[in-house]
């Protein structure tokens, strides 16, 4: 039989806390594994499947959104890579919108104004936003004048 590990030993291996590794496996992240005189045993696939939770969370996913990876990934087929078109759309989203307030921002310290609530760009970006604008919008309003 192959070497089992505590969960003191998988967290050592993979540099997750204990109280994390209980939490994942409640969530049903990692199965529930084997237990001698009522400790916790893991067969060693489990710090592969560990590294798998913290690729997918290092680069954005949920632990709802890997629970669905392991489970997609589980049932076979291409499933996983819905998920995963999802979350590059998502990530494109969310880098257009911090390319906008970079933007936004180093225009504002390029504003000669001592104040920048003073500045007329300024206040115009914040009227629009209040009239229902997005800050991409605003911003392009008050640029495009």
């Amino acid at each position: 039989m192959d070497e089992q590990l505590t969960i003191g030993e998988l967290a050592g291996r993979t540099g997750v806390a204990t109280s994390a590794l209980r939490y994942w496996e409640e969530l049903g992240l990692l199965p529930a594994p084997a237990r001698v005189s009522g400790q916790r045993r893991y067969p060693p696939s489990a710090v592969g499947l560990v590294g798998v939770v913290l690729m997918l969370r290092g680069v954005g996913f949920t632990l709802r959104e890997v629970k669905a990876f392991l489970t997609a990934r589980s049932a076979g087929g291409d499933g996983w890579r819905e998920l995963y078109q999802r979350k590059l759309a998502e990530l494109d989203e969310r880098i257009a919108r911090a390319q906008v307030a970079r933007t936004a921002i180093a225009h504002g310290l390029a504003c000669p104004h001592d104040d920048i609530v003073e500045c007329a760009q300024f206040t115009g970006g914040v009227a629009a936003l209040l009239a229902g604008a997005s800050v991409e919008e605003a911003h392009e309003g008050i640029h495009s004048r």
